[in-house]
């Protein structure tokens, strides 16, 4: 399974990154102006800054709504790096949009996806990603993880080469049940991943293992 990152934080990028286990990032409008990145030239600057800390796919997520402008702006996006993935809406123009960038070599993210439907559409039109919200799935009291084996079962159906991208995960047993049933890849805050790291019975073990050192050493 991959593991992105989904902020547009270069702190936390970097840290994600240093820690091993990043192998692209998510952002988009929003959370980019939660950083304070506002107007169109610091927007692409910030994308090509992520890209020179990730080796990675970074998703970029086009404003527009129709197919030309999509088009458009998404070949603007494509044209900042290698490593930019064109993040596009799940309705009838971003369909056709993943189906004209597909043609022409560009990597897609087919994003807010909510049902099986709308999964099948984008792998049909050869999106790269295949982007299922499942926390907000569950905040309408809907399984999101049901989503997602759902996803699986007509992907390895018809051999669809569309990885699933697990989005809007809240936390570290999202991630555990995405790995349990197939998902390609998770995308998340830092805490979600690094929360993987903690269990007592480790702190405690390693606590017993540095107090019986020190005690030893003092003999």
């Amino acid at each position: 399974m991959k593991f992105f990152i989904d902020t547009a934080n270069l702190a936390q990028i970097k840290e994600a990154h240093e820690l091993g286990v990043l192998d692209g990032v998510t952002t988009n409008p929003s959370l980019m102006a939660k950083e304070g990145i506002t107007g169109q030239e610091n927007i692409l600057n910030h994308y090509k800054a992520i890209c020179e800390i990730t080796d990675g796919d970074v998703s970029a997520e086009v404003i527009a709504t129709t197919f030309n402008e999509m088009v458009a702006e998404g070949e603007a996006l494509a044209a900042l790096h290698p490593q930019i993935v064109v993040k596009l809406p799940m309705i009838k123009d971003g369909v056709k949009a993943a189906k004209y960038f597909s043609e022409k070599g560009i990597k897609t993210n087919v994003t807010l996806v909510f049902s099986a439907g709308q999964a099948l559409l984008a792998a049909k039109a050869g999106a790269t990603y295949v982007s299922p919200f499942i926390g907000r799935l569950d905040d309408v009291s809907t399984d999101g993880l049901r989503l997602i084996e759902e996803i699986r079962e007509i992907y390895d159906n018809y051999g669809y080469e569309t990885e699933i991208l697990a989005a809007s995960v809240r936390h570290a047993m999202h991630i555990v049940n995405c790995a349990k049933i197939g998902a390609d890849v998770i995308t998340g805050p830092l805490s979600a991943i690094e929360a993987l790291l903690k269990h007592p019975l480790t702190d405690n073990g390693l606590a017993q293992f540095l107090a019986d050192h020190a005690n030893a050493a003092s003999k």
